[in-house]
């Protein structure tokens, strides 16, 4: 932490927190934040941080995770993917295991990368596993659009894409936590913009500040949440986003996509939470294209990601955590992602108050 900011910011938290309060953050990159500074240690006793459903990996259904493993067990299939979907256990397997036996998994940095390898490659059935947020959903958008433009027949989208708001509803509506605000995601709310997260304030009477991404940021914003007399959302990351969003991506994401319901790990099947290709693109959608059949899914034995994604469970109150369960040999994805709660907690360990 180099920002001359930081000291102002905590002596202005100690002046302004009070006891009970419970923030959380919903963005894996502000997690990795979080740990990498040791914020937690330089909080007031007053103002406990914890993690939510931000992490894209994580929040992925062992389900559909078996979903792709079958697609990519598929002779006449290319999977490709991001990397960080590559080592995460699925019931049975990883793809990183299955890449080791032979089977076709390639790791690219951008669907468009896997809309070249299918032009590349007109002899194989090109299968891109789509996840993430708002933040690359427009990308896989474009790639659908581009694929399309140039008459590019082999190429298709898994889409396991979910969005942001509603698992805040979810959680909520749950309990669990008792949450006094958000420290709202900074790359997916350029995208979205602010109206998306009305709803907390004026359904819920609970504050969030959408931040950046540096420690001076997440400490504006829990700033801005302490000050607020009454709930309200508002822009701590002014220098990139805006009230209305990425007024282009979201045409483009509307135009590609549709809502559709979601399987969150942690909080089950959320309605109108996913992204699923719409009627007029069909034909670029993986389950059209392939008969997918999977056994019942089987979850790790004794992992608790679930309970970390919902904030009730700090991660290194895992029985697993730091034993069985470490980055090097993960048993659930939120010790594999590099946005990951548990790898992050793990990773930062000697500055992040782990005992």
């Amino acid at each position: 932490m180099t920002s001359a900011r930081i000291p102002a910011l905590i002596s202005e938290l100690r002046r302004e927190s009070r006891d009970g309060l419970v923030y959380m953050e919903v963005c894996g990159t502000h997690t990795m934040a979080i740990s990498r500074a040791g914020l937690r240690q330089l909080l007031p006793a007053g103002i406990k941080l914890v993690s939510g459903p931000g992490c894209p990996v994580c929040v992925t259904s062992t389900a559909d995770l078996d979903r792709v493993v079958a697609l990519a067990r598929r002779p006449e299939v290319t999977l490709t993917t991001f990397g960080d979907l590559v080592r995460v256990p699925a019931s049975r397997t990883t793809l990183a295991a299955e890449r080791a036996a032979g089977v076709d998994v390639r790791v690219v940095y951008s669907p468009l990368d896997a809309v070249n390898l299918a032009q590349a490659e007109p002899e194989r059935e090109v299968v891109f596993a789509g996840i993430g947020f708002e933040t690359t959903a427009p990308v896989v958008a474009a790639a659908v659009l581009e694929a399309r433009a140039r008459g590019v027949a082999n190429f298709s989208v898994l889409s396991l894409h979910k969005t942001m708001p509603l698992p805040l509803r979810a959680l909520l509506d749950l309990g669990e936590t008792p949450i006094s605000g958000f420290i709202l995601p900074g790359h997916v709310s350029v995208v979205t913009g602010t109206a998306c997260y009305e709803f907390l304030a004026s359904e819920y009477a609970v504050g969030g500040v959408i931040a950046g991404f540096e420690p001076d940021d997440v400490l504006e914003a829990l700033v801005m949440l302490v000050r607020q007399t009454a709930p309200a959302i508002e822009i701590g990351y002014r220098r990139a986003v805006r009230a209305e969003g990425n007024v282009v991506a979201q045409r483009l994401m509307a135009t590609v996509f549709a809502p559709s319901d979601a399987d969150w790990r942690g909080l089950g099947v959320i309605p109108g939470s996913g992204l699923a290709l719409a009627n007029q693109y069909r034909e670029s959608a993986a389950e059209e294209r392939f008969t997918i059949e999977i056994e019942e899914p089987v979850e790790p034995k004794g992992c608790a990601c679930g309970e970390v994604l919902r904030g009730v469970l700090d991660p290194a109150d895992c029985a697993l955590f730091g034993s069985r369960c470490t980055p090097a040999d993960p048993v659930g994805p939120c010790m594999v992602s590099s946005e990951g709660s548990c790898a992050a907690r793990h990773r930062y360990r000697d500055v992040d108050g782990v005992v």
